[in-house]
């Protein structure tokens, strides 16, 4: 039997060999096949941006797009005259026809405009794109500016240059009341903020607002606390205490201060020494110029070497000026009323002006006072009633800024 086993063993081994070549086996294996795939229709998507000069009109020729009536469009509140150059539309055709069927721009930050076409008619519809909001903290070293700060200590993963931009502005905003950005800011100050930052489906990243902040300037933190009472929304200080005042720091956006409030200055156009009764602020003409607080406008128009002024009556015998204006804003006349923060005109250099900046002075009674040395009265506080919720969210925002223990803020280390 031994003798029989080897053989017998290799004639097996050779009937497998024989029919695995030749598709049988002693089991039948199923066969796997993919389903067939059917291209019901091929489609191309191409973009195209609206260039300057051009109406979307000419866009929608380029493309070969003709059945869509731009009247429709202004229907649905897409203003074909008021669209910017820039706007980029994505177009999508079926595979061998010259007109898209399909139509996407992005009206705005928010908003997705579809336009499909559905045999000879255009259907419309609007998606509403879906901003995620998560919390940063943002800080850094201040050198010669805050802008500069912030583009030094923020990274482009976390805000681009333009929205660094706006965080710089909406920071000035919030102490525009305390802080000269010009004068105050000194070498090794430092600030510290807590923002919301948005990010869509698609990446895209937005600055949205500041919800605290922090600035230490020569030794003293300034600090800053979003609280809403009563559906309106402010900023406050550790204690509860509104930052908004009467009267702004600046009112315009300037680039620095030519000329400060002095006794005697030497007058660059007139050659002689006399009273600077303001402050002059170097800005680019046409930059908007704000009324500094609430009031009536008690003067607009030219006065001699003022060139273009408005004066504005506020209480307590305050009038503020503004001079060598370029233009008056909308509605600035003489008895008006105008609220702090509102356009009042444009800087310029009329009048006794060598450059364009705003002249600005701020008056007690008639006379003349540096607004700098002039005692504003504090904001108002924090009502009894939401005083804890305060303390609550400050506390929180605190913790974020990683402030230390001070005036009641508990410590963060």
């Amino acid at each position: 039997m031994r003798r029989l086993a080897v053989p017998f063993a290799v004639a097996v081994f050779c009937a497998a060999v024989l029919a695995a070549f030749s598709g049988r086996w002693p089991w039948r294996r199923p066969m796997l096949a993919a389903s067939p795939i059917t291209v019901s229709e091929a489609w191309l998507a191409t973009s195209d941006t609206l260039r300057r000069g051009e109406t979307l009109g000419d866009l929608f020729a380029r493309q070969g797009l003709v059945s869509l009536d731009l009247g429709r469009l202004n229907e649905i509140g897409l203003d074909a005259r008021r669209l910017r150059a820039g706007l980029v539309f994505n177009f999508r055709r079926v595979a061998g026809e010259e007109e898209p069927s399909r139509i996407e721009v992005r009206t705005g930050p928010e908003e997705r405009l579809r336009l499909e076409r559905e045999q000879a008619d255009w259907g419309v519809e609007r998606e509403t794109i879906l901003w995620t909001h998560e919390t940063v903290r943002v800080a850094g070293a201040i050198g010669t500016s805050l802008y500069a700060a912030l583009d030094s200590a923020v990274p482009n993963e976390i805000l681009d240059a333009g929205e660094r931009m706006k965080l710089a502005w909406d920071l000035a905003d919030v102490y525009a009341w305390s802080v000269d950005f010009t004068r105050d800011l000194q070498p090794g100050d430092r600030f510290a903020a807590v923002i919301e930052r948005r990010v869509s489906p698609e990446g895209e990243v937005r600055y949205g607002r500041v919800l605290a902040s922090a600035l230490e300037l020569s030794g003293k933190t300034q600090t800053a606390f979003r609280f809403a009472q009563d559906g309106r929304e402010g900023f406050y200080d550790a204690s509860g205490v509104s930052l908004r005042r009467a009267f702004l720091a600046a009112p315009v956006e300037f680039r620095r201060i030519s000329s400060r409030f002095s006794r005697s200055r030497f007058h660059p156009i007139l050659q002689t020494y006399r009273m600077h009764a303001g402050t002059d602020y170097a800005a680019d003409a046409g930059t908007p110029v704000m009324a500094a607080g609430d009031g009536t406008i008690s003067q607009a128009g030219w006065s001699g070497g003022y060139g273009l002024l408005v004066e504005i009556r506020h209480r307590n015998g305050i009038t503020t000026r503004y001079g060598h204006l370029r233009a008056l804003g909308r509605g600035v006349t003489r008895g008006a009323r105008i609220s702090q923060g509102e356009t009042l005109g444009y800087v310029g250099s009329t009048g006794l002006a060598t450059a364009a900046h705003l002249h600005y002075e701020f008056r007690v009674n008639g006379a003349p006072q540096d607004p700098r040395r002039v005692r504003i009265e504090e904001g108002p506080p924090i009502a009894p009633a939401f005083r804890p919720a305060f303390d609550e969210q400050r506390d929180g925002f605190a913790r974020l800024l990683r402030l230390p223990a001070r005036r009641g803020i508990p410590s963060t280390d």
